[in-house]
């Protein structure tokens, strides 16, 4: 299978701090912040619970996308993780790692 790319939001609790991000390699990306690999923002405010993610095919694609869900405001990216995900539940237990 070839190469996917994911763009991601991770809160910090239900409704609470949200951090968008992109990568070719969504588990592992997200153990990253679970475990606080690297010191920045999902670190410092404790963001680490995967409430959605969108599978791209290029990394021209993922970047569109990660620039646009990064300009909407918080109201409409907690639309769009609710309408899929209304419970906030962690996905990287989903994820076939």
């Amino acid at each position: 299978m070839d190469r996917m790319f994911a763009v991601y939001l991770l809160a910090s609790k239900p409704y609470g701090t949200l951090y968008c991000g992109h990568t070719d390699d969504l588990a592992r990306r997200i153990w990253e912040h679970r475990e606080k690999v690297r010191k920045g923002f999902t670190s410092k405010y404790g963001v680490g619970r995967l409430v959605w993610y969108e599978l791209c095919e290029t990394r021209e694609g993922v970047l569109i996308r990660e620039r646009q869900i990064k300009k909407w405001n918080r109201a409409w990216k907690i639309q769009m993780i609710e309408a899929v995900n209304p419970t906030w539940a962690d996905l990287y237990e989903t994820l076939n790692c």
